[in-house]
């Protein structure tokens, strides 16, 4: 899209009451995001950069972030309640981004269990939330959401298998915001307010996957998302079992 401008002031006008930090250029939003909390910062952030030139993925994966062609963000709150499992964060993250695609373009995102935002069978985000944790109450201080969409990118390295762009006519701070805005709604409700959206958005119930943990990928079939955001599998012996997020990773079955 003709002038798609991003930049601090293209964000403020669109988004109030969140402290906002720009940078053309930055290794990782949610590294970023990590040392202002560590410097004091507080109150709810949105860090947003043009590239990343060290963007990080779950299970020490990196994302591949190209200047001007996707968004990169990372949303920063401090939860007023304990999680229900560690899934939640994501689980909320993954809702707010497909609810913000579907807000402004009339296109209908699925979501690959746990984290991952696919369209027309390909990626075209990942989500990375990571927690911090207050050393002396031991309960989490803050939560950092990283956020990356491909809107345009077309060529990717390789060894990136799978991966798309949303290829619609928007502007990328519209996207920030709406994901933006969609974020705070589900940081603030509680957790069975959004589940249903979650599991009705997945693309992966009833299907045969294979699942990798502790680094023995194993065959089954993924029967159901459990109300707390687990994924109940059955595997190939009949046995059930709920999969939890940070142990495994999913993907369909060639």
């Amino acid at each position: 899209m003709k002038n798609d401008i991003l930049n601090a002031d293209v964000l403020k006008e669109k988004l109030k009451n969140i402290e906002i930090h720009y940078y053309s250029s930055i290794d990782s939003t949610n590294t970023q995001a990590k040392r202002l909390f560590n410097q004091g910062s507080k109150r709810r952030m949105l860090i947003v950069s043009d590239e990343q030139t060290a963007g990080r993925g779950r299970q020490g994966k990196s994302f591949f972030s190209p200047k001007s062609t996707g968004i990169y963000m990372s949303y920063v709150y401090h939860p007023m309640k304990d999680f229900k499992s560690a899934v939640s964060a994501t689980t909320a993250a993954s809702v707010a981004v497909c609810r913000a695609i579907e807000n402004i373009t009339p296109l209908r995102p699925e979501i690959k269990w746990v984290n991952d935002i696919y369209l027309n069978g390909k990626k075209i985000c990942g989500i990375l939330c990571e927690a911090i944790t207050d050393n002396e109450t031991k309960k989490i201080s803050c939560v950092i959401i990283g956020i990356g969409v491909n809107i345009k990118t077309a060529d990717f390295p390789q060894g990136i298998e799978n991966a798309s762009s949303l290829n619609a006519d928007i502007k990328r701070a519209d996207l920030i915001a709406e994901i933006t805005k969609e974020l705070s709604a589900v940081a603030d409700s509680d957790f069975s307010e959004f589940i249903d959206y979650y599991k009705e958005q997945s693309m992966i119930i009833g299907k045969e996957i294979v699942f990798t943990k502790n680094g023995v990928s194993q065959n089954a079939r993924a029967v159901e998302i459990e109300n707390d955001g687990g994924l109940r599998v059955e595997l190939e012996n009949k046995e059930i079992i709920t999969l939890r997020s940070g142990e495994i990773s999913v993907r369909k079955r060639n």
